[in-house]
């Protein structure tokens, strides 16, 4: 079985799926610890007019709480970042090919009040999940009882869900020590994602933004075009 571990991202990036759609089982990895700086866990990007992109951005109480985990986060509502949201996804994305088909959920998503930022980045991702038919298995790491950091902690999830492949992206090969995976039996299977093209509002091509760029702009046939940009 391949295993393969990601942060809970907010709106993720189509790289995020093509390695859920390449893996046996994907652990989110909700009990490490909330970045003290920027990071794509409650922000992402869209795009607009002139080829510029604007991030989305989940406020999130910090103060006195640097050492929160990722499931511990809690949503700042004193902000109006939902009404912002939908706005700049009905102001930018009208015009997009799959806008009506779509947009009821994020009329849903952003009317409803959330208080944890896992708990809305979880219905987002199942969301998007669903809609590219991905039947890969989700599990929490806070409910897989294991512990360490770094390549060890990721052996440890491996060998809970008796898996004999890790599945990660070649970037980040200098982070892992391959011999503490030899060692347990486990191979480490790195792949390339190169972000796909596809047709785009807004004049010149801007990558990696939200998946939501790319469903709204090619409704199923996003699927497709992620399958298509991976190598294994």
């Amino acid at each position: 079985m391949i295993v393969a571990c990601h942060q809970p991202n907010y709106l993720p990036w189509p790289g995020f799926f093509y390695k859920m759609m390449a893996c046996n089982a994907f652990v989110l990895m909700d009990s490490c610890q909330f970045p003290l700086g920027r990071s794509f866990i409650n922000r992402n990007r869209i795009k607009t007019p002139l080829s510029r992109f604007l991030w989305l951005t989940v406020p999130v109480k910090r103060k006195g709480r640097s050492l929160q985990n990722i499931n511990e986060a809690q949503i700042d509502n004193e902000i109006d970042w939902q009404r912002r949201h939908l706005g700049a996804l009905i102001h930018f994305y009208a015009k997009a090919p799959y806008f009506n088909e779509y947009i009821d959920f994020f009329r849903a998503l952003y009317g409803k009040k959330w208080d944890k930022l896992i708990t809305l980045n979880l219905e987002t991702i199942n969301f998007f999940k669903k809609l590219l038919r991905v039947d890969t298995k989700l599990y929490f790491l806070s409910e897989l009882g294991v512990e360490g950091s770094g390549s060890s902690l990721l052996v440890n999830v491996l060998r809970r869900l008796d898996a004999d492949a890790y599945l990660s992206i070649y970037n980040s090969r200098k982070y892992i020590d391959e011999a503490l995976f030899k060692k347990e039996g486990i191979k480490v299977r790195y792949y390339n994602f190169k972000p796909p093209v596809y047709p785009q509002l807004w004049g010149e091509f801007l990558y990696n933004l939200s998946i939501i760029d790319l469903v709204l702009n090619c409704g199923e046939k996003a699927k497709e075009i992620i399958e298509g940009c991976g190598k294994n």
